[in-house]
């Protein structure tokens, strides 16, 4: 185990317990089971990456929002898998087409939820299996909502799987800035040969993309121009569910805040 890992998680714990008192480095060193020279070390790794703030009025410590974002990130994709199913449902009898529900996790996209087309022929994928986020729709939908500071990290060179795929960091931020004109993303066989698909985000209460929903098939039924027809109502039901996450949600803020009086 990372011990580094685990003095970070403790302070945390200390910083963020149920006791909301400020407290300084003696109490939070005892409370983590840590010396205070080890505490202060901690305390400077978390505050550098923004996870913890230090008054220096008081000299005590406490979380920041990155913290709280982690928090309804976990709550949101919760929520997330139990009030998708229905809307999926209902983008896959309009479309005919394979629903994908799919969350960002490094450069690769996970499947999180899937609804399979009926059609005899289909895109082939499975529940929690991984895609390149630059190939598919659902990781380029994803991706488009990156800060620019965290694009900026993606790799010069990209894998390439089909003759279609994007395989420069230039030709990939291209596409993206078309995401973010036009709210979707497609796929025209950069994944697999003949598959595409169309995507556009799901976003949770503080308008923070938390995952995308989108169709796929072969690329003969999603033609350029049937996949433009089918993009308004794609965005219009992740723009529902983007709304329905956002009000339970709120909900359970103001229930914890009833709870914490």
């Amino acid at each position: 185990m990372d011990k580094t890992l685990l003095k970070g998680l403790a302070v945390l714990q200390a910083i963020s317990g149920a006791d909301p008192a400020p407290r300084g480095i003696d109490k939070l060193a005892a409370l983590a089971g840590l010396t205070r020279s080890n505490a202060h070390r901690t305390l400077a790794t978390l505050i550098h990456a923004g996870y913890v703030r230090r008054d220096r009025a008081t000299g005590t410590y406490g979380v920041t929002m990155k913290v709280l974002a982690l928090g309804l990130a976990a709550m949101g994709l919760r929520n997330l898998q139990q009030i998708a199913p229905g809307f999926m449902a209902t983008l896959a009898n309009a479309t005919g087409e394979t629903v994908h529900l799919s969350e960002l996790q490094a450069l690769e996209v996970r499947y999180v939820d899937k609804i399979e087309s009926r059609q005899p022929v289909r895109a082939y994928s499975e529940i929690g299996g991984r895609a390149p986020a630059h190939a598919v729709a659902t990781g380029k939908a994803l991706l488009a909502a990156q800060p620019s500071s965290w694009l900026d990290t993606l790799p010069e060179v990209l894998e390439r799987y089909t003759p279609a795929t994007l395989t420069t960091k230039a030709a990939l931020r291209t596409a993206l800035d078309e995401v973010a004109r036009t709210g979707y993303a497609v796929n025209r066989g950069e994944w697999r040969d003949g598959v595409g698909g169309l995507a556009t985000v799901v976003r949770d209460a503080t308008g923070q993309p938390i995952a995308a929903l989108g169709i796929s098939g072969p690329l003969d039924r999603l033609t350029p121009s049937r996949m433009l027809a089918l993009a308004p109502g794609v965005m219009d039901l992740a723009q529902q569910l983007s709304a329905t996450l956002s009000h339970l949600e709120r909900l359970a803020a103001g229930q914890q805040t009833i709870e914490d009086r």
